[in-house]
């Protein structure tokens, strides 16, 4: 049986970054994609419901490859460490987002699911999947909408 060769690997999603792809990464990347300025490390925790010594290990790992930056100064005489992304952390994850929606329509195709005009898949009742996904009163961030 002959093998196939790259090209045929419709599937295969070169692009989906281990370093990013992994949970609590992911988390901590797309809570610093949302906030431009930065967060300071409580607050990133709290986001993303990790311990400090987990949140500081991902970082870590983050700041190796380039993916974010951490500054730390002091806030009112106490230390603070903001964490953002980086120029080029933003241009990976930005493409790396890009592959995982690829994924979700191929996903929904071969299931047989049907999709919005944006691609999206949709549920049973014809609203976008994303959207359903978020607790009531929250915006695309995850966290609840001013009052």
């Amino acid at each position: 049986m002959p093998t196939s060769d790259r090209s045929d690997a419709r599937f295969s999603y070169e692009g989906l970054d281990r370093i990013i792809h992994e949970r609590a990464r992911l988390s901590v990347l797309t809570s610093l994609v949302s906030h431009p300025r930065g967060l300071a490390f409580p607050d990133l925790k709290r986001l993303c419901g990790l311990t400090d010594g987990n949140l500081s290990r991902h970082l870590a790992v983050l700041q190796e490859a380039d993916l974010v930056s951490l500054e730390k100064g002091y806030d009112q005489n106490r230390p603070q460490t903001l964490c953002r992304l980086t120029p080029s952390g933003r241009t990976r994850f930005l493409d790396y987002l890009g592959v995982l929606e690829q994924v979700v329509r191929d996903a929904a195709q071969a299931a047989g699911r049907p999709q919005n005009s944006g691609g999206r898949p949709q549920n049973a009742a014809g609203r976008s999947q994303a959207a359903d996904d978020r607790p009531a009163g929250h915006d695309r961030s995850g966290l609840a909408k001013p009052v």
